[in-house]
C-alpha cells in the first residue's frame, strides 16, 4: 500500500470510530458508505476508497458477509416490479397495480433487462404519457382520439433546439417497441381474463394497436438495406484497421522496452520517436517518458496497455464474431479441447458461454485466435501460472457473477476488475480516429462491437461456408437471422450475372455475337426511317412483316401523330360516306373491311385526344399587378 492510500485509510478508520464510537471492529458497511457521502463535495481525484475497503475488510471490519470489492455495493441491483413501475410515478392506482401485475406474470421467462425495458414501454411511453396529454382517464379503454394523438406523439421525435435555433421534428425509429409492448400487453390480458376471468377479465378491452400499426415490413427492409451498406462499406477496410492495431501494438511494446531500460532523465529512440525517460520524485509502477516535439509528459506503461487490449479485442471480435457479452465473459475454463474420433488429433475449442439465447456453443480456435488468446494468458499469468480471479458485474441482470479466471482483466487503479461495455468502444474509437479512416461522406468511420459479428457472418458465408453452419456458429435460433447479417455485395451479383449471360450465350448461335457488316448495320438503320408513315410511326420491331398489309389505320402498331388529327378525321368521314355508299349499291363484302378500318380511325382519333388531355398546360409566369395610384382626399 501506498503512503497516501494508508494515510487515507487509517484517517477514515479514526473518523467512523469518532462519530460512531466503540470499536472498529463494530463498524458496519453501511457507516463506511455513509462517511463516503459525506466525503463527497469535497473527495479529491484519487480517493483511494476502494483500497481503504479492502484494507479494512481484511482487518475483520463490517464483517464476514461483506463483499470483496467496494464496487459490489455501489453498484445498481435488481429492482422489483413495484419498484419499476414507481418510477414513473402513476396517478391512476388501478392502472399502476395492474401493470406491476402483468410486469410480476412476465417476469419468469424474461431476463432483467428485457423487464425493465418492457416497465419503460408500458410505464413511460404508454400510460405516463397518456396521464400527462389527458388526465383523469382510468380505463385501458381508450377512445379512438386519445389512442391516434398518443401514437402520433410516439412516432414522432421532438429535437431539443440550442440556444437559439428551433425545435427539429422527425420520425422515431424506436417507436415500434412501445407499440408491440402495448399490444401484446392487451392480447395477454384478453387471453388471460378467458383463463381467470376473476383477476383479468375487466381489463379484457380492445387494444389501441392495430396490427397495421406494428407491421413494419417497409422499415425493417430500409433497416437491412442499411445495415447491408453498413457492413459493405466497413470490411474492404477492416485488414486497415487490423495492421494498425497490431502496429500501434508493437510500437508501443516497443518504446515501453525502451524506456525501462533508459535510466532517469536519459534520452531514447524507438518505433521512430525520441523521447526522454522522466524523473519522478518517488517510485511508481507506470514509466514516465517526456515528448521533446510536443513538450507532453507521456505514461507508457498505460499507453501500451491500452494499445495491447485494443489489438486483442480487435482480434477475438473479428476472429469469432461473437457478441461482446459473450466476449467480456470468456475466462480461462473457456479453452477446451476435443479430440477427433477417426484421427485422434486434438482441436482446440473456444467454448462460448449462454448469454442471449442461453444456448451454448463451441467454436474452433483458428491460429490467429491462438496467437491472440495466448498473448492474453502470457499477460495475465502470475508467477505461479494462475490467471487472478476477479470478479465480474453483469449490467444486463444487475448481479455480480462470483470471482472467475477472466480474460479481458486489466488494473484499475489499486484492483484489477474485468474490462466493461464502455471501455471496449471507447478503445475501438480512439483505434480508428487514430488510423485515420474515412467513410465515403469523408467522416471519421465508426465500429462497434456488433459491426465485427456483421463482417464476420458475411466475410464467412461469401467465403463459402453454408449458411445453416455459419447459423450454428453464430448461436442464431432461426436461419433468417443469420441471413438478415449477411450482407449481398454489387460484386456476387454481378459475377452471378456474368455467368448468368456466359451460359445464355453458349445456348445461343455464334452468328448472333458477330460484329455486324456495313451493308446489315445500313439496314438496321433504314428500319428507323422506314417506321414514318403519313399518320404517325409505325412501332413494329427490326425485321418483322407488316401483319396488316400496309393498312395502317386498322394496325394496333401505329403510333398516331396529334399533328395528322385532321388527316385521320378526314380518313374517318371517307369510310363513313364509303360504308354508306356500299350499304346503298348492295356492295356487301366491301362493307365488313371498310367497317374495321373505321373502328381503327376511331380509335386512333381516342388515342390522340387522351394524349392531348394529359399533357401540361403551359399557365405562363405570372405578372405582378401594378400598385393602385394615390388620389387626393376629397376636400
Amino acid at each position: 500500500m501506498s503512503g497516501p492510500a494508508r494515510q487515507a485509510t487509517v484517517g477514515r478508520a479514526a473518523i467512523l470510530v469518532a462519530a460512531k464510537g466503540g470499536l472498529l471492529r463494530e463498524v458496519t458497511a453501511g457507516d463506511f458508505l455513509e462517511l463516503l457521502d459525506a466525503e463527497e463535495p469535497a473527495q479529491p481525484r484519487h480517493d483511494y476508497s476502494a483500497v481503504s475497503w479492502r484494507m479494512l475488510r481484511e482487518l475483520g471490519v463490517f464483517g464476514p458477509a461483506a463483499p470483496a470489492a467496494l464496487a459490489e455495493l455501489r453498484t445498481a441491483r435488481q429492482r422489483t416490479p413495484a419498484e419499476l413501475i414507481g418510477r414513473y410515478q402513476l396517478a391512476c392506482q388501478p392502472v399502476r397495480d395492474l401493470l406491476v401485475d402483468y410486469l410480476q406474470e412476465r417476469q419468469p421467462a424474461l431476463d432483467y433487462t428485457s423487464l425493465d425495458q418492457l416497465a419503460q414501454h408500458l410505464g413511460r411511453c404508454f400510460w405516463q404519457d397518456i396521464e400527462r396529454h389527458h388526465p383523469g382517464i382510468s380505463t385501458l379503454h381508450l377512445p379512438a382520439g386519445v389512442a391516434t394523438a398518443w401514437k402520433h406523439r410516439l412516432r414522432t421525435k421532438i429535437t431539443v433546439p440550442r440556444p437559439g435555433g428551433a425545435a427539429q421534428q422527425g420520425p422515431r425509429l424506436t417507436c415500434r417497441h412501445t407499440l408491440l409492448a402495448v399490444r401484446a400487453l392487451y392480447l395477454d390480458l384478453a387471453q388471460w381474463a378467458a383463463e381467470d376471468p376473476a383477476r383479468w377479465g375487466r381489463w379484457a378491452v380492445p387494444s389501441p394497436v392495430t396490427k397495421t400499426d406494428v407491421n413494419y415490413r417497409k422499415e425493417d427492409r430500409h433497416r437491412k438495406s442499411r445495415m447491408d451498406a453498413r457492413t459493405r462499406e466497413r470490411l474492404p477496410v477492416l485488414p486497415a484497421l487490423v495492421r494498425h492495431a497490431t502496429q500501434h501494438h508493437q510500437h508501443a511494446g516497443q518504446l515501453l522496452r525502451a524506456a525501462r531500460q533508459a535510466r532517469p532523465g536519459a534520452a531514447f529512440t524507438a518505433a521512430g520517436q525520441a523521447l526522454i525517460r522522466s524523473v519522478t520524485r518517488a517510485p511508481t509502477p507506470s514509466v514516465w517518458a517526456d515528448d521533446p516535439v510536443t513538450g507532453k509528459r507521456r505514461n507508457l506503461t498505460r499507453e501500451e496497455d491500452q494499445a495491447f487490449w485494443t489489438w486483442a479485442i480487435i482480434e477475438v471480435l473479428r476472429a469469432t464474431g461473437v457478441r461482446v457479452e459473450e466476449l467480456l465473459e470468456l475466462s480461462h475454463h473457456s479453452l477446451v479441447q476435443y479430440r477427433l474420433p477417426g484421427t485422434g488429433e486434438l482441436v482446440p475449442l473456444l467454448q462460448i458461454v449462454p448469454s442471449k439465447t442461453d444456448t451454448e456453443r463451441l467454436l474452433i480456435v483458428s491460429p490467429e485466435l491462438a496467437d491472440a488468446l495466448s498473448a492474453i494468458i502470457t499477460r495475465l499469468q502470475e508467477p505461479s501460472g494462475k490467471i487472478p480471479l476477479v470478479p465480474a458485474y453483469d449490467g444486463h441482470e444487475r448481479t455480480w457473477l462470483p470471482p472467475a479466471p477472466m480474460l479481458f482483466q486489466r488494473r484499475a487503479g489499486t484492483e484489477t476488475r474485468r474490462i466493461c461495455h464502455s471501455t471496449v468502444r471507447n478503445m475501438l474509437y480512439t483505434a480508428l480516429a487514430r488510423s485515420g479512416l474515412r467513410d465515403a461522406d469523408g467522416k471519421p468511420l465508426r465500429y462497434t462491437p456488433h459491426d465485427f459479428r456483421r463482417l464476420f457472418i458475411t466475410d464467412a458465408i461469401l467465403a463459402g461456408l453454408p449458411p445453416h453452419i455459419a447459423q450454428v456458429i453464430a448461436g442464431h435460433r432461426d436461419i433468417n437471422v443469420t441471413l438478415g447479417y449477411k450482407a449481398v455485395y454489387p460484386d456476387e451479383v454481378i459475377q452471378a450475372h456474368l455467368a448468368f449471360l456466359a451460359r445464355r450465350r453458349a445456348l445461343r448461335p455464334t452468328d448472333e455475337y458477330r460484329t455486324p457488316t456495313d451493308a446489315e448495320w445500313e439496314q438496321f438503320l433504314g428500319h428507323f426511317e422506314r417506321r414514318k408513315v403519313s399518320t404517325g410511326l409505325c412501332g413494329r420491331a427490326f425485321a418483322t412483316p407488316c401483319i396488316h398489309e400496309h393498312a395502317c389505320i386498322r394496325c394496333p402498331m401505329l403510333w398516331p401523330d396529334p399533328a395528322q388529327r385532321p388527316r385521320i378525321a378526314e380518313i374517318r368521314d371517307n369510310l363513313t360516306a364509303r360504308i354508306s355508299e356500299a350499304e346503298r349499291e348492295g356492295w356487301l363484302g366491301e362493307i365488313e373491311g371498310l367497317k374495321i378500318s373505321l373502328t381503327g380511325a376511331h380509335d386512333k382519333l381516342a388515342q390522340i385526344d387522351r394524349r392531348v388531355r394529359n399533357q401540361p398546360i403551359a399557365l405562363g409566369i405570372p405578372a405582378i399587378p401594378a400598385p393602385p395610384q394615390a388620389t387626393d382626399p376629397i376636400r
